[in-house]
């Protein structure tokens, strides 16, 4: 705007109405203040709007009815106010590039519009102090222009202050003294509104709408503000976040479903780690000798505790609005796992002396630990931190690490039903994948090489009558696994077990330990309720039994599959010697029946089944078992090798079936048998047999290791070897 605007065009009636008596102003308030709205709204001078609107607000606004300030007065200057107001940034900005000590026609158009931008903002301060005066309880429908002008204002001169140095191109001390009044301005206007603003109650039930979207728009509108000062003044920028808190948790009933939750816990995460950020930064500036008595511990004090109101608020807001954080959890999670990779013992942390540590985990990060305790229960956070997807930096898996096994301590308090969401994955129903919380801790802990390999150390777990002693990460998540599992849920044992055999079968060494450590526990010191779940898988082995009998000829086809070791001993000795027994008699039945091709297939059947009892149950069986396992062997050997076709792919894997069969009994088989079995063995591999075939000749020819041969038969045995080396 050209600096002619500035020129009154009706100076002389508003100087008299100046000068009206407070008595004058009342009586003549309906007659004068329609010809001043009227005014105001066709000036086109900075000044003559200014000395309007002060007219207004100091002489005539005192006498209105206060209930319908809004249409008589609010809404229809204020509008006009901000756009001029909103002219004048304009005009400053755009001409500041050219001040200049040499150019005085600038820095006086200059200093003159922020003289006019400060009294503006006096008019809207003395706006808010009369509702403030005049009303205890203020309904925001009645004044709802008035804060949102305000807070438009105070967020355009900070933005304009905060820019400053880069807006005025080196020359800011020609006018630094009315930007600090511009500044100072806005502050008190802030404060004075935030007064009013805890003088508001949402409006009538038939208004309900209007009211509670505009106090929505005030907090976002602070919000925003937020962001501006956070940089420029931290004790004001922590009074307007406890005043944003505090108005949220005042009108939560009616104003939580509209709320940028999102926005205003993002905004809160941001502002803990840039303060604790400063925090740390001040620690490590900081030296021993008489740390107490400087300048820069005293600053860091104050950082801190910036830091921890910051948590606190925080922890406050989440509890609160917790329903609607759905969308917030993943900037929760990241906050702690930032906050945890700056701290020790981190191998990213800050070197931070050790007294000064001490007070960040004594002031505030205990805040962080409640913090997870209210998310605990809330599936998307759950979701967030088990996503199968999820991809962490290199400095957040060891925090990551330390958050999986504070949840995991907290569980055993918490209700079955929680415990289940965080130990069971995630369901076909779900959208998102997840791991179970197990899992996640085996494979964040492979994650930590770095922190197992240095190793770092960490807080050990007080003992009554001794001292407290530093862990490494291993003792740390195995103590604190082996207490977890010593409380788990019986119904979640199928989850533990699973769990810990995927790990035990883990290549990563130093996981597979872990797991195998936590086993062993599990198997020591289990709880009552770990036994109850055993008998329960003990029983269910017995009906298992029960349900499909090893005596029954069309069961054997089952029992080839199954591992005896998974029995107990007693119940691993009856099936073994019934499927043994069941075995040897099939076998027998199909030495005296025509032994075709066709019925070859269910020997084998048998076979398979007869090894693998030897596997895994042999002990089981008596000597005379053994002995009639061995003469079934070695007839069909005798039958298979010399009475049929050894091409054929189903007396192929026979001889496959027999030959770790007998091998599992070379110290009993005769040498006549041994020397048989061993020159078969050499004219099948020039057929150019299968895998499967190949490997049970050498399984066989294994075996053999255990024998003193005779010279003969070590030179047919390495002919067998030198045969299948070529092949």
């Amino acid at each position: 705007m050209s600096q002619e605007r500035a020129v009154p065009a009706s100076a002389g009636p508003l100087e008299e109405l100046s000068g009206w008596p407070e008595e004058l102003c009342r009586r003549e308030l309906p007659s004068v203040l329609p010809r001043l709205l009227s005014m105001y709204q066709r000036s086109d001078s900075w000044i003559e709007h200014i000395q309007i609107l002060k007219i207004i607000v100091e002489m005539f606004l005192p006498h209105m009815n206060h209930l319908t300030l809004e249409q008589t007065f609010f809404s229809q200057v204020l509008p006009k106010t901000v756009k001029l107001f909103d002219d004048m940034m304009y005009e400053l900005t755009s001409q500041a590039r050219e001040l200049s000590s040499q150019n005085l026609e600038i820095q006086t158009t200059l200093r003159n519009i922020l003289q006019t931008m400060v009294q503006v903002i006096g008019a809207l301060t003395g706006c808010v102090q009369h509702v403030c005066a005049t009303q205890e309880s203020v309904i925001l429908e009645n004044i709802q222009s008035l804060p949102s002008s305000a807070l438009h204002v105070i967020k355009s001169t900070f933005v304009h202050c905060k820019n400053s140095e880069s807006v005025y191109s080196g020359h800011l001390h020609l006018v630094s003294d009315l930007l600090q009044a511009l500044f100072k301005e806005a502050y008190s206007l802030q404060k004075q509104l935030m007064g009013l603003l805890d003088m508001v109650c949402v409006g009538p039930l038939v208004d309900r709408s209007d009211g509670i979207l505009n106090m929505v728009i005030v907090i976002h509108s602070l919000l925003d503000i937020c962001s501006v000062i956070s940089s420029m003044d931290h004790a004001f920028h922590a009074n307007t976040w406890k005043f944003i808190i505090k108005q949220s948790l005042k009108h939560q009933s009616v104003i939580k479903s509209r709320l940028k939750h999102r926005d205003i816990i993002t905004s809160l995460c941001e502002d803990i780690l840039v303060s604790f950020q400063s925090c740390l930064q001040l620690a490590e500036q900081m030296t021993q000798s008489d740390v107490q008595d400087n300048a820069e511990y005293r600053l860091f004090q104050k950082t801190l505790k910036l830091c921890r109101f910051f948590a606190n608020s925080l922890l406050h807001y989440t509890k609160e609005f917790l329903p609607f954080l759905s969308d917030s959890c993943s900037a929760l999670h990241q906050l702690y796992l930032q906050i945890h990779s700056k701290c020790p013992p981190s191998l990213y942390a800050a070197r931070v002396p050790q007294a000064q540590q001490d007070e960040i985990a004594a002031a505030f990060l205990v805040t962080l630990d409640p913090l997870v305790g209210q998310l605990l229960a809330f599936q998307p956070f759950v979701h967030v931190v088990l996503d199968s997807t999820l991809e962490l930096p290199c400095e957040l898996q060891f925090p990551q690490c330390l958050l999986l096994v504070v949840i995991m301590d907290k569980l055993p308090s918490q209700p079955e039903a929680v415990q289940s969401l965080w130990c069971t994955g995630s369901q076909v129903s779900e959208a998102t994948a997840r791991v179970s919380l197990l899992k996640a801790i085996f494979d964040s802990f492979e994650q930590c090489s770095g922190e197992l390999s240095l190793p770092v150390h960490l807080q050990g777990v007080k003992r009554q009558g001794q001292a407290e002693v530093a862990v490494t990460l291993y003792q740390h998540v195995c103590v604190h696994l082996c207490a977890f599992i010593a409380s788990f849920h019986p119904s979640l044992f199928p989850e533990l077990d699973a769990a810990l055999l995927r790990a035990v079968l883990s290549a990563n060494m130093i996981t597979s330990l872990l797991a195998m450590d936590a086993w062993c526990f599990l198997a020591r010191y289990g709880t009552a309720e770990l036994c109850a779940h055993h008998v329960a898988v003990v029983a269910h082995l017995v009906e298992f039994i029960q349900n499909f009998p090893p005596k029954a000829a069309g069961n054997l086809p089952l029992w080839q599959c199954i591992s005896f070791q998974a029995l107990p001993s007693e119940l691993r000795e009856q099936t073994a010697r019934e499927v043994a027994g069941l075995g040897t008699a099939q076998c027998r039945k199909w030495l005296s029946s025509t032994r075709t091709l066709g019925e070859l297939d269910s020997l084998n059947t048998v076979l398979s089944a007869l090894l693998a009892v030897c596997h895994s149950a042999r002990e089981a069986l008596d000597i005379g078992q053994q002995a009639a396992v061995i003469e079934v062997g070695s007839q069909l050997w005798a039958f298979l090798s010399t009475h049929l076709v050894t091409g054929q792919p189903c007396v192929q894997q026979a001889l496959s079936l027999l030959l770790p069969l007998l091998g599992s009994f070379i110290q009993t088989l005769d040498p006549p048998l041994i020397s048989q079995v061993v020159t078969l063995q050499a004219s099948l591999l020039q057929s150019e047999p299968p895998d499967h075939v190949r490997l049970a000749v050498l399984d066989f020819v294994s075996s053999l290791g255990k024998l003193l041969l005779s010279e003969a038969l070590q030179v047919i045995t390495l002919n067998c070897c030198s045969c299948e080396q070529n092949h």
